[in-house]
């Protein structure tokens, strides 16, 4: 039995991942666990969070998938894919995909493009069809700062681990992502160990890059991938 760990990003929910996850179960057989980190969901509440709790979580979903399969695949978005990274450095995973991964964060030119658009929005009064600020206002006003800084801890802990990432690995970027910057999947790409590896842009595609338009391209990929 094959299992498929599937991990959201930093301040998120599984939605993030959820078009990928339908795409994957429609198609295969698959058992797949996708957990809600602490302090993420509906209910977001980050204050006192710690990044070793969402790595807790993590691991804990990944024990549970395997005792019942022998086969693991882990996914991570954004922040999930530096806490899949660490996984596949300390467990029998299989293959890792890693979409949007946040080894840096923040795209200024491209947030700056995004903030234009939200700008001509509201002076269209369209503001409330903006999708970027439909997924993010609510982060912005409840995200303490304290968070921020578990976060970043997070990314100081994995970045010298990935030499140690020694299986088959799919790395996927969106172009025009304002949170991400392209240069971390390419800096993901040198930095990881493994010899199998492979790093597709996508040049259409945001931040939710399960969400972009490109997404059925995606989600074929992963599979392709995963599969072979």
């Amino acid at each position: 039995m094959i299992g498929c760990l599937c991990i959201h990003g930093f301040t998120g929910a599984p939605f993030e991942l959820a078009p990928l996850v339908q795409f994957l179960e429609e198609r295969t057989e698959w058992r797949f666990a996708v957990p809600t980190l602490p302090g993420h969901g509906e209910s977001l509440d980050l204050k006192g969070v710690r990044y070793k709790d969402w790595i807790d979580h993590a691991e804990h979903a990944l024990n549970r998938l395997m005792k019942t399969c022998d086969t693991i695949y882990v996914i991570g978005f954004s922040m999930g894919g530096l806490i899949a990274s660490y996984l596949a450095t300390r467990y029998p995973v299989h293959k890792l995909v890693l979409l949007s991964a946040a080894a840096y964060y923040v795209n200024p030119k491209q947030l700056a493009v995004d903030i234009k658009e939200m700008v001509l929005d509201s002076f269209k009064g369209n503001i409330g069809n903006n999708e970027l600020f439909i997924r993010y206002k609510r982060k912005m006003k409840e995200t303490p700062i304290s968070a921020t800084l578990q976060f970043r801890g997070l990314v100081s802990k994995v970045r010298p681990i990935l030499g140690e990432i020694s299986i088959p690995t799919f790395i996927a970027q969106g172009e025009c992502d304002g949170i991400v910057p392209p240069k971390s999947a390419r800096f993901l790409y040198n930095q990881i160990g493994a010899e199998q590896k492979k790093l597709i842009y996508f040049q259409n595609s945001k931040h939710l890059i399960c969400h972009c338009e490109e997404r059925e391209q995606l989600f074929a990929e992963v599979l392709d991938f995963l599969q072979q």
